[in-house]
């Protein structure tokens, strides 16, 4: 017995991957921290975390300990690095593996600072210079300093901070870097390997820092660019794709799917074997949504259901079961889709769900 093939699938081209990674370090001139959290934005944790090992990179950005966990069991060798505030009971694990936190707070350098009396954690100090989500904003900077100085058990090798408005206000974006990079310039005998580091993507595409050198490329890596006059630059890594399960030709004033869209002539639809199930949004529903089939862009008919959505291709010379659609990717770009979803393409990239297998080439 043969094992049936999935309905729905992400091809997620590694050499892509790579290309990518490329452009982060030819346009921004610094070392990377690729940032592989949420599950590699969809793409998959443990296998990107693979193919970027032989890149050299000095960390893997992730979210929490259960990130850093799965890098550790899967024998990643490249350190993660934890962005963001940590829990306190997440505190003894980083610690004793060895993984870099960003200290967010006096209570984070206390404990850590006990946690490390037999070998100091290596950690960054992470500086809220706009994005009000954690860390020192800059008239704490110097108790901050103080307190890791007299800390024994830290051993502080960075200082990074975040952008919130890289992609959407370049007036505040240049005022940020230019308060980040003044702050880092008044901080006395820095060593030479000491990482500083304040551009996500839409940071390093478009702006330059006096001080960093290191950047923390998600999206771009995945092959989007948030803003989208760099596009042409990237490649994307993940197309989604799924197969047409069954034809059906149908007469004018036929409803379809939940709500019953009437349909408007005599047509000829393909039902696809995916839905907001698999994560394709259901706000892409009567959008003006397409996909690509046999070459050709194909509407989607009606509201995405859990497992299934209805497109029309009646102007197909030939469209018959099993034939491939391509729902976003290289031709149909996620960014696309999340416009007309009113999202963002991060949170489709990551919502794609467990089910849809993922083929890595």
């Amino acid at each position: 017995m043969t094992e049936s093939p999935p309905r729905a699938w992400a091809e997620i081209d590694l050499s892509a991957l790579r290309h990518n990674l490329r452009i982060a370090r030819e346009r921004s001139g610094k070392d990377v921290m690729a940032v592989i959290k949420g599950g590699a934005y969809g793409h998959g944790l443990v296998e990107v975390a693979r193919a970027l090992e032989s890149e050299n990179l000095p960390y893997l950005g992730v979210a929490n300990a259960g990130e850093a966990r799965r890098l550790f069991e899967a024998g990643i060798a490249t350190r993660p690095y934890i962005l963001g505030a940590t829990l306190p009971a997440e505190r003894e694990e980083i610690a004793a593996r060895g993984w870099t936190p960003c200290l967010c707070s006096f209570d984070e350098i206390e404990h850590f600072n006990s946690l490390g009396r037999n070998k100091p954690i290596q950690a960054h100090l992470a500086l809220d210079t706009g994005m009000g989500r954690g860390g020192f904003l800059p008239d704490q900077l110097g108790a901050a300093l103080q307190k890791i100085a007299a800390a024994p058990g830290i051993q502080l090798t960075g200082i990074g901070s975040h952008l919130p408005v890289a992609d959407e206000d370049p007036n505040f974006t240049r005022q940020q870097f230019e308060l980040f990079d003044t702050l880092v310039e008044k901080l006395p005998g820095l060593p030479d390997n000491f990482q500083v580091h304040l551009s996500n993507s839409a940071g390093l595409l478009d702006f330059q820092s006096r001080t960093a050198n290191l950047v923390r490329p998600g999206l771009l890596l995945y092959g989007i660019s948030p803003l989208p006059c760099h596009q042409d630059l990237l490649t994307p890594v993940m197309t989604l794709k799924s197969r047409v399960s069954i034809v059906n030709r149908l007469p004018k004033g036929h409803g379809v799917s939940y709500g019953r869209t009437l349909l408007e002539r005599d047509t000829t639809t393909a039902v696809l074997g995916l839905g907001y199930g698999d994560g394709y949004p259901r706000a892409l529903s009567g959008k003006n949504t397409q996909v690509l089939i046999n070459g050709a862009l194909c509407p989607l008919l009606g509201r995405v259901t859990m497992d299934q959505i209805i497109v029309d291709v009646t102007d197909l010379p030939h469209c018959q079961s099993g034939d491939e659609a391509e729902l976003f990717g290289p031709r149909l770009l996620v960014t696309d889709l999340a416009r007309k979803a009113g999202t963002i393409p991060w949170e489709i990239l990551t919502q794609i769900t467990p089910r849809v297998t993922r083929l890595y080439r």
